[in-house]
């Protein structure tokens, strides 16, 4: 039987297209640090640091620790110059990219559902931000007042996805057998190896990210508002 649903973030619970995010963040944060170091030179570094934080699978490290060993290590500069740099950028301008994304008015009602349901419920994004940022996120989808019992961040976090240690330290820090816990997302490549972990998967279909070709085979398939009806019945709930 579940006991807690893991939610994946973007372009689950939000309409947030990574394509079109990650270059504008990349555009946006780029010039904070063009004092230091050029535009162009500050993206690669910072693609390739992110790179390492997701490939990177010692669990003594966090992945906050990860990146910025690396990008220290590419630009010469230590984190004390670096680090108050992306505080400001987070503090005053990463809200700005709410303009790109669109709230999902269905993704508080299947959040409460769940909650209703006396679920656990953890918002399981990649854990490549800082909390700031996916926190900000959560805003943007109109979801930052509901209780989550965990919010993955690179703040704590020690893996990323697609690694299967990523879900099971999820499950771990919920205190629960990865056989338990239901991973919910739209995405095949980076939410179904949570299957690998143990733990039961639902692919929300209705982002075209659920249509990209996967070795995963989902335990159940369905839109965003089959989920909803389904986390509102208690005794479907308890099949799961």
């Amino acid at each position: 039987m579940a006991k807690a649903v893991l939610f994946d973030l973007d372009n689950t619970l939000l309409e947030n297209d990574m394509g079109i995010h990650i270059p504008t963040f990349l555009d946006t944060l780029a010039p904070k640090f063009a004092g230091l170091i050029p535009p162009k030179v500050f993206k690669q570094w910072m693609l390739r640091s992110v790179r390492q934080m997701i490939v990177d699978l010692d669990p003594r490290a966090t992945n906050r620790e990860v990146f910025v060993h690396d990008l220290v290590m590419r630009s010469g500069y230590s984190w004390a110059r670096l680090g108050p740099i992306f505080e400001d950028y987070y503090a005053n301008d990463y809200a700005g990219l709410g303009s790109l994304t669109r709230a999902i008015s269905l993704a508080p009602r299947v959040v409460e559902e769940a909650l209703e349901r006396g679920l656990t419920v953890a918002v399981a994004t990649n854990p490549i931000f800082p909390r700031e940022g996916i926190v900000e996120r959560l805003r943007w989808a109109r979801l930052d007042a509901l209780p989550f019992a965990l919010v993955t961040s690179y703040d704590d976090m020690h893996f990323c996805k697609p690694h299967p240690e990523y879900f099971a330290e999820v499950a771990e820090r919920l205190g629960l057998d990865a056989g338990n816990c239901l991973m919910v997302g739209d995405d095949r490549a980076n939410d179904l190896p949570a299957a690998e972990a143990g733990l039961k998967t639902f692919l929300v279909t209705d982002h075209a990210d659920a249509r990209k070709r996967s070795r995963y085979t989902p335990t159940w398939t369905g839109t965003l508002e089959e989920l909803a009806k389904l986390l509102a019945s208690p005794r479907r709930v308890a099949a799961l």
